[in-house]
């Protein structure tokens, strides 16, 4: 495999060992829920996670196997969406996350990570390839089952509440609320899933951003304050790990838009 995109910014304060990310390990998993791992190989894929080094994250998750699919998967879908620079490559990747994810439901159906990365992947995927032409090909109801399965799995996921706000708000966004609703998705749930992912992870700067977007998606430029009011909370935010760091960088940019 090629060589990934080294972290651009400096980790030194990400940089745990598997004594202080026991310590730290609630709040830096506030977000996906992810029990605490019992074997050390695992625990090590993490640490290579959290400090940045997400190819290293991502091959001793694959070689540990069992709970180390989702550290692989992590590493490999945030590296994707902020680092990787060709586009062809981030869609494989995308690709190769929700397959992986796919494959980890069927040996582990109630392993809510499971089921939030092959969603979060195939939506990144839609992204990248255009939202109207995801849903064209079925995509929108995959995502939507299964970040709904994760919150019936994990009702504290905040990211999978972020994400689902994220699917409404994109979709009526793209092709309107009429449309919208053929496809599940409607203002009133998008507005609570970003609501209650603030509720359960009230310091994430992803959940502040995501929520400014959807807000203007959803309710237009009169929410534009608020919008900017949340990116600035995000930008001042600070980071435990370098997936946060990378999230207040995007904050940042979009300020300075």
């Amino acid at each position: 495999m090629a060589k990934w995109t080294a972290f651009p910014y400096d980790n030194s304060a990400f940089v745990y060992t598997a004594a202080t990310l026991k310590k730290h390990w609630a709040r830096l998993h506030a977000g996906d829920a992810e029990p605490m791992p019992k074997e050390a190989a695992v625990v090590q894929a993490w640490i290579h996670f959290h400090a940045g080094d997400f190819q290293a994250a991502y091959d001793a998750g694959l070689a540990a196997g069992g709970a180390g699919i989702t550290v692989a998967n992590k590493a490999q879908a945030i590296y994707a969406n902020y680092l990787e620079k060709k586009e062809k490559t981030k869609l494989d990747m995308f690709v190769e996350v929700a397959e992986r994810a796919e494959a980890q439901q069927a040996s582990e159906p109630k392993n809510p990570n499971a089921w939030y990365w092959q969603a979060y992947a195939i939506g990144r995927y839609g992204q990248g390839i255009s939202v109207a032409k995801a849903l064209a090909q079925g995509l929108g109801s995959k995502v939507k089952n299964a970040l709904e399965t994760t919150i019936k799995l994990a009702p504290k996921h905040a990211d999978a509440h972020i994400a689902l706000g994220a699917f409404h708000a994109e979709v009526i966004d793209k092709v309107g609320k009429l449309l919208g609703r053929t496809q599940g998705a409607d203002t009133a749930t998008g507005l609570k899933m970003f609501e209650q992912a603030l509720k359960l992870n009230p310091v994430s700067a992803i959940a502040m951003i995501e929520r400014a977007n959807g807000l203007v998606m959803l309710e237009g430029d009169k929410r534009m304050a608020v919008a900017e009011e949340l990116y600035g909370q995000a930008a001042a935010s600070q980071p435990m790990d370098a997936m946060e760091c990378l999230d207040i960088e995007l904050a940042k940019e979009e300020l300075e838009e």
